[in-house]
């Protein structure tokens, strides 16, 4: 392919789209350019169908790299990049959520899309610019799709919207919305927001749109300038005759009854058992490609659902569950589950229920985070479990997948603007939420949980938080009906999964899928008035139970005394090689915290050892005025007076003249080694030395 550059001004910066150079073997590759981040995203597609059966195998993959930061990091060993990090998985569901919807679900060609980070310049976002390189290299291959989309990171700083805002920018912003969507429709939300109400986020989706439609057109250009003609993909197709007797023994089967009981289980015990109608009719019809006609039945299946669901709501509002549009399952909320443990919350809504449990612990206890963007610490944490009994199956364990990480980011973000600054509540929040049934909603489920918990554990958030996720049915001449508190049929069969939460002053959180190409501005604004309608219905569940915070924390979680010294004392207490304050923790048991600005922090859960470690700090950080009284222990003896130390570390001299109101032939007719005796700070010279009086306290009493 012939070298070319393009170039679009967005944001006050310039994005440049450059084809030809690199990985030219690829069915479409480009690098995109946004001031010094650089991503390479590369487009591959498999000649034949894939022997994966049962979905599109579409892999998507964001790739960091520390050389793009100028980084060397890992052990001493290992300097390899090992598994990504959650950002970088996260910045990859960003892409697959925004390019998903447009392919078509019949295709079987595997495809991979690759966004590599080339270069980070510590401002600009390489995520939403491997959205627009991805978008990009689709369209320019002959992969077939049915992009471009593109995509943006909408700020709100200083009460005014802002296009790609550079990082400095994102931590003074009130919104942090990343958005992607076509020339005319949104496809993909992610944010994370201080409490904004309703209306300003819809003005930030406009407000957005209006930048992605620009950047949609220039993919378009460049696209229809160099862009090869579409292949013809591999389609899970069978004859109009098979698919429409599949069709015909679904519906004589009485799919809509099926579809529509308010049981999980009985839905899928029913389903079952029509499935089995159908392998039938297939095995006793057919001898060859029997597997491949079992998938396509599958296919019809799923497509017969989707349009009975379809129908049975755009023209009767008859959900699968009997439930009115607006009407949410319902609820019910604990706390105070677990015995021993710092807080627990127990959610359910309907099917679905959520476990969320607090832990507190030390500023020791922080998550390092160190990737190819940023270097930093994290106190607050939340992990999502999703075990495959919640939804009665039988998988391997294998930790955290992208789904689990990318929900307990977002009830992560949920929460976030609520909690208490460390300066007043010093602690490390580690929150895990542990899903135990689900039909639907769990991620929000979760968040619910981590609200009662966190109440439970004493943190003291300034307000609750609840959310819900609402769904979209849409009909092909663009009416619509909003879902309130979708079940997991709903998500399925739906053409959209729009999970908000917030308190009742506004939202802190956002995400949305979607199935079908896209959502229009009134369709989001219509979904977000009613969600908080539905989100102050929560809440009462939720305060109903526990109004606010305890007031105390639980018996077995670890309290933080919170000192502050002069940081030029931080080395009094460290001591050489960090001699003195290990010694501290060994004798007393507690941790040990200290910031460079003189914050020490100490963690334990015994009233007594706390305090005494408190009050070895306080000696060895004290700055001793003239005028206080000491019990001093002698440590040397000279002819003219003997030293003492009046505090750890700090030692005076009592010169012979202040030893008694007599006078002292020798230092050792008064003391020796050892002693100990009364003193008082007589004065302190300007180099800093003590001088120390025994008469002066002998006069006194």
């Amino acid at each position: 392919m012939e070298h070319k550059k393009w170039s679009l001004q967005i944001g006050g910066r310039i994005l440049e789209i450059e084809t030809g150079l690199l990985a030219n073997q690829a069915n479409g590759a480009v690098t995109a350019r946004y001031g010094d981040t650089v991503v390479l995203a590369t487009a591959v597609m498999s000649q034949g169908a894939s022997k994966i059966s049962g979905y599109f195998p579409l892999m998507v993959d964001f790739e960091e790299r520390y050389y793009a930061a100028g980084k060397i990091k890992g052990s001493r060993f290992i300097k390899r990049e090992g598994r990504p990090s959650d950002d970088a998985i996260l910045s990859g569901r960003v892409v697959d959520r925004t390019i998903r919807p447009l392919f078509n679900p019949r295709m079987r060609n595997e495809v991979q899309i690759i966004t590599t980070v080339l270069s980070y310049d510590g401002e600009n976002d390489p995520g939403v610019v491997a959205v627009i390189a991805a978008s990009t290299a689709l369209s320019i291959s002959n992969i077939p799709w049915n992009g471009p989309v593109a995509a943006v990171r909408v700020g709100q700083v200083k009460d005014a919207l802002v296009v790609n805002p550079v990082n400095g920018e994102l931590q003074e912003s009130a919104l942090d919305l990343v958005i992607s969507g076509t020339k005319d429709k949104i496809n993909m939300l992610e944010a994370g927001a201080k409490e904004i109400p309703e209306i300003e986020i819809i003005k930030a989706f406009a407000f957005g749109q209006e930048a992605i439609a620009k950047i949609a057109a220039f993919i378009e250009s460049i696209a229809q300038e160099i862009g090869r003609k579409k292949s013809q993909p591999v389609l899970l197709q069978g004859s109009p005759e098979f698919e429409s007797k599949i069709r015909e023994i679904l519906l004589s089967g009485k799919l809509t009854e099926i579809l529509y009981d308010p049981d999980k289980k009985v839905i899928e015990e029913k389903t079952r058992v029509i499935k089995e109608k159908v392998a039938s009719y297939i095995k006793e019809n057919f001898t060859e490609d029997v597997d491949k006609l079992k998938e396509i039945a599958e296919q019809v299946f799923e497509e017969v659902s989707d349009e009975i669901v379809h129908q049975n709501i755009l023209e009767k509002e008859q959900r699968p569950d009997g439930r009115k549009l607006s009407e949410i399952r319902p609820i019910e909320c604990r706390v105070g589950v677990l015995p021993r443990t710092h807080g627990t919350g127990l959610f359910t809504r309907g099917e679905t229920q959520a476990l969320t449990v607090t832990t507190l612990g030390s500023p020791g206890d922080e998550q390092i985070i160190d990737t190819m963007e940023v270097d930093t610490k994290k106190r607050y944490i939340h992990h999502y479990n999703f075990p495959p009994f919640s939804v009665g199956e039988i998988k391997p364990m294998r930790g955290p997948g992208r789904r689990e990480i990318g929900h307990g980011a977002l009830a992560e973000k949920a929460l976030l603007p609520v909690l208490p600054p460390k300066e007043s509540f010093p602690y490390t929040i580690l929150l895990v939420s542990e899903v135990l049934s689900s039909n639907g909603s769990s991620s929000m489920a979760s968040t619910c949980g981590s609200t009662l918990s966190l109440m439970d554990a004493g943190v003291p958030i300034t307000r609750p938080v609840s959310g819900i996720a609402m769904g979209i049915i849409v009909g092909k001449d663009n009416t619509f009906k909003v879902l309130t508190d979708i079940q997991g049929l709903e998500d399925h069969y739906g053409d959209m999964d729009l999970k908000t939460t917030g308190s009742e002053k506004g939202v802190t959180a956002l995400q949305m899928d979607v199935k079908v190409e896209g959502v229009t501005l009134a369709m989001l604004q219509a979904v977000l008035e009613q969600s908080r309608q539905n989100r102050l219905e929560i809440l009462e569940k939720i305060t109903a139970v526990l109004p606010e915070a305890r007031k105390e924390m639980s018996q077995y979680a670890p309290r933080i005394i919170t000192l502050h010294i002069n940081p030029d004392k931080i080395r009094n207490v460290i001591g050489p090689g960090g001699k003195i304050i290990n010694a501290i923790i060994d004798e007393t048991g507690v941790q040990i915290d200290i910031e460079d600005d003189g914050s020490v922090f100490i963690t334990s859960t015994d009233d007594v050892s706390a305090k005494k470690a408190v009050k070895w700090i306080d000696n060895l950080t004290h700055e001793v005025k003239a005028g206080e009284t000491f019990n001093a222990k002698i440590t040397r003896l000279m002819n003219f007076g003997a030293f003492a130390e009046i505090l750890p570390g700090q030692e005076g001299l009592i010169h012979i003249s202040e030893m008694a109101d007599r006078r002292v032939e020798k230092v050792e007719d008064m003391v020796k080694i050892g002693d100990i005796v009364p003193v008082k700070v007589k004065e302190i010279d300007s180099q800093g030395r003590i001088n120390l009086s025994m008469k002066a306290v002998a006069k006194n009493s």
